[in-house]
């Protein structure tokens, strides 16, 4: 199945942590890294008093259930030293993966929503999406590339 995972970091060396990410997400059993869309610096959205974040995307994929790839990407999260329950919703953090789109799925269970419920509204997560996958749709047909035009931040 092809999924897409958002990379963000705002705090530490952010590139550096996020290019952990992607080797660590690479070398789990079951995932394999297909394409790592460019990084970009982008502004808090959310919680404004805060650094800027460097944000990407990568497409993997991947034998794994939605919700066994969501607890290995908590599970990453938590290696590099990510603790959820700290700070504001949307605050800083050393590291952010989200499991946005899973092959055309929708997913709307206790702990997994995908496509991720704010995917549409987030500038940050559909420019690398578009990068990886020019004609990537969401499952409910909303093309990326449209969203683009229409998404502010």
């Amino acid at each position: 199945m092809r999924a897409y995972v958002g990379l963000g970091a705002n705090l530490g060396d952010r590139e550096g942590t996020i290019r952990r990410a992607v080797e660590l997400l690479g070398a789990e059993a079951g995932i394999e890294v297909v394409a790592v869309s460019a990084l970009r610096e982008t502004d808090p959205v959310g919680y404004a008093e805060q650094p800027p974040f460097l944000n990407g995307a990568v497409s993997v994929e991947t034998e794994l259930a939605p919700r066994e790839l969501l607890e290995r990407l908590l599970a990453l999260e938590r290696e590099l030293g990510r603790v959820r329950a700290e700070g504001p919703r949307f605050g800083p953090r050393t590291i952010d993966l989200d499991l946005l789109l899973y092959g055309s799925e929708t997913i709307d269970e206790p702990g997994v929503s995908v496509p991720h419920p704010r995917l549409a509204e987030r500038r940050f997560a559909l420019e690398p999406l578009h990068e990886l996958d020019p004609e990537l749709a969401l499952p409910d047909g909303r093309a990326v590339r449209e969203l683009l035009q229409t998404t502010l931040e």
